[in-house]
């Protein structure tokens, strides 16, 4: 059924071009005869003109010696012998001008020049009077004078209107069927990465375009399906290690285990809560969060409200912006969580606005990473082992702050300072979008 639905698509398609093909060819021949049409009846005119010069000229020459109803006989030409022909009750517009051209046409032509006077038309065609130059009598040579065809038009006309129809279809048949289908496509794949769960690209335009449409689409169904057992299976991981978590938070309650042996498991149930809570993070919750607008000077304070205030500094600017608070709140505590844990404080948080973006800098006092690290230390579970390695952590921080920023169209950055406000910085920039700039003073 659904080949057939698409046959029967494809044929109506085809037949719907077809009649826009005759239209585009109906429209250019009237573009033609109304632009060429002129030069066409001047052409004929100057061909007719050439004819009857040569026929005036022998008609004279025999008419010195034979008589006009001899000449008419063998000739098949029509002669009058007469000093007025007979003349139409009413002379066209363009039969008089179409015989003012045919008249100069002769007059170039011929030694003298005749004169022209409208004839009775016959079947419908314009026709007219040649004086011919007789030494004994007035004689008249009559003649048609066809006019430019309306319809059936030239051949010419015919196919040149052909090819310009043809053209005009096959560039409407790119811009419909090719080139806009083709940018909705490209648009879908500028923006896959920012949400994959994404309504699919319309299967439009030409067999191919649908066809690369269909298998677009069902790429981007295959990467929401791996993204879901991705977030399904970090989730059931973080939930099968909650149950042991339990147990252990149980036991050491229990007044047997000493006071070293209840330090040590308390130290290992905080590793495995910590590295519980990256995986839910790094599972993408952050990513279902609506987006609201929040004054980022407060909701950083109140993010930091856990930390000891004797440590860590804040520099924070009246900023207002649409975020995902949680999620972002996360990403910041993450980022202080390892300015404490790897670096040295003082830890100074700054909130400032850099022409279209904001950013959110965590500064420390240590010596931070190598430049070389800074992008692989993007990359989940990658460990920086000569700053990192105590234990609860595992190599998921800064991929779950990178994750987070991106589903905010920001990015990461890091800086190297010379203690003012501290030594190493991690950076989130956050882009200042038209939906935000309604709510930034």
């Amino acid at each position: 059924m659904p080949r057939q639905r698409w046959v029967t698509r494809d044929l109506a398609r085809f037949g719907a071009w077809v009649i826009a093909l005759m239209a585009y060819w109906m429209l250019a021949l009237l573009l033609l005869q109304v632009l060429f049409g002129r030069q066409l009846e001047r052409m004929q005119t100057l061909q007719l003109g050439r004819d009857l010069a040569l026929n005036v000229r022998l008609t004279e020459l025999t008419l010195e010696r034979y008589p006009p109803e001899l000449i008419s006989e063998l000739t098949g030409l029509e002669l009058q012998v007469s000093e007025q022909p007979a003349a139409p009750g009413r002379e066209t517009r363009a039969s008089a001008q179409r015989s003012q051209e045919l008249q100069q046409v002769l007059c170039s032509r011929l030694s003298h020049c005749p004169e022209l006077r409208p004839a009775p038309s016959r079947a419908g065609m314009p026709e007219a009077w040649i004086e011919l130059f007789s030494p004994l009598e007035p004689v008249w040579l009559r003649t048609p004078l066809p006019m430019a065809r309306a319809w059936p038009p030239p051949p010419t006309l015919l196919l040149l209107a052909l090819v310009g129809a043809v053209v005009m279809i096959g560039v409407l048949y790119l811009l419909l069927d090719v080139a806009r289908p083709l940018r909705k496509l490209e648009d879908a794949v500028s923006r896959v990465g920012e949400d994959i769960n994404r309504e699919p690209v319309p299967e439009q335009g030409s067999a191919e375009v649908r066809r690369l449409s269909r298998r677009f689409n069902a790429m981007v169904r295959r990467l929401a399906e791996g993204k879901r057992e991705r977030a399904t299976m970090l989730a059931g991981i973080a939930h099968d290690l909650r149950a042991p978590l339990t147990r252990l938070q149980f036991r050491l309650s229990m007044p047997e285990l000493n006071a070293e042996e209840r330090t040590r498991c308390q130290s290992d149930l905080d590793a495995l809560e910590r590295i519980t809570g990256q995986f839910l993070l790094y599972a993408g919750d952050g990513e279902r969060e609506e987006c609201v607008a929040c004054p980022l000077d407060q909701w950083l304070a109140e993010t930091v409200a856990g930390q000891p205030k004797d440590q860590l500094q804040l520099e924070l600017s009246s900023i207002r912006l649409r975020i995902r608070p949680v999620a972002l709140s996360r990403a910041v505590s993450n980022l202080i969580d390892n300015a404490f844990s790897h670096g040295k404080a003082p830890v100074v948080v700054r909130l400032l606005r850099r022409g279209a973006e904001v950013a959110i800098e965590v500064w420390d006092q240590g010596e931070g990473m190598p430049a070389s690290a800074w992008e692989g230390a993007l990359q989940p579970f990658q460990r920086m082992d000569s700053a990192r390695g105590r234990q609860g952590h595992c190599g998921l921080g800064l991929a779950i702050v990178n994750h987070v920023v991106r589903t905010h169209a920001g990015r990461i950055g890091f800086r190297k300072g010379n203690g003012d406000p501290g030594r190493f910085a991690v950076i989130i920039s956050l882009p200042v979008n038209e939906t935000n700039k309604s709510d930034i003073p």
